[in-house]
């Protein structure tokens, strides 16, 4: 009776747990920007002009400007030259990357290069390992790491604490019936997460 009790407890919370957790940073995100940048606009404007909401609206904005100022190659360049200074200072080199590494995972550009889903075998183990193919014309890589009868392949390790892009023999590796994001989440989260099944067959090229 115990078990089935504390069974159920665990199963109910691993289903909120990640709602509750998301609806919570969501609230903190629009919470912090609304101190933060509200209490900065009311030392700016005339406090009859200051309404609630006025600084989550502002942070929203401010993250659009800078996104669409990163499509800019000057901006793209001072950016770049801003995070070098950042993997140079002590401790914030150990922790930016991997947080930047994170985010990165998941952009818009990032899913955009992973042209699919594929499956690596490991030579004679019988291991297998799912990877991206992120560039499958030779002529797009360095010359000296160049092989025509391969394509390069990026395997994320699990976590998203790091990964490695290898020149891989295009008869080692294996199309997947997997989405992009399918396999980001499945491998994020070292298949703890499961495959979904919620969406027909559909055929990688």
């Amino acid at each position: 009776m115990f078990g089935f009790i504390s069974r159920n407890i665990i199963t109910g919370l691993m289903t909120l747990l990640p709602v509750v957790l998301t609806l919570y940073l969501l609230y903190w995100l629009a919470m912090s920007a609304e101190s933060l940048l509200g209490g900065l606009i009311q030392t700016i404007l005339p406090q009859a002009w200051y309404w609630p909401g006025m600084g989550l609206l502002t942070g929203l904005l401010v993250i659009f400007l800078t996104g669409l100022m990163m499509n800019a190659y000057l901006v793209q360049r001072l950016f770049a030259k801003g995070e070098q200074v950042l993997y140079h200072m002590p401790i914030v080199r150990s922790v930016y990357p991997a947080i930047r590494d994170f985010f990165d995972y998941f952009s818009p550009t990032t899913r955009k290069e992973f042209k699919q889903v594929v499956a690596v075998t490991l030579g004679d183990t019988g291991m297998q390992v799912i990877g991206f193919v992120t560039q499958p014309v030779p002529e797009r890589i360095p010359a000296s790491f160049r092989d025509e009868k391969s394509v390069l392949v990026y395997l994320p390790l699990s976590y998203m604490i790091g990964g490695y892009a290898v020149l891989i023999p295009r008869h080692a590796i294996r199309p997947l019936d997997m989405t992009v994001e399918e396999a980001m989440r499945f491998t994020l989260t070292a298949g703890m997460t499961g495959a979904s099944t919620d969406h027909p067959p559909h055929h990688n090229h």
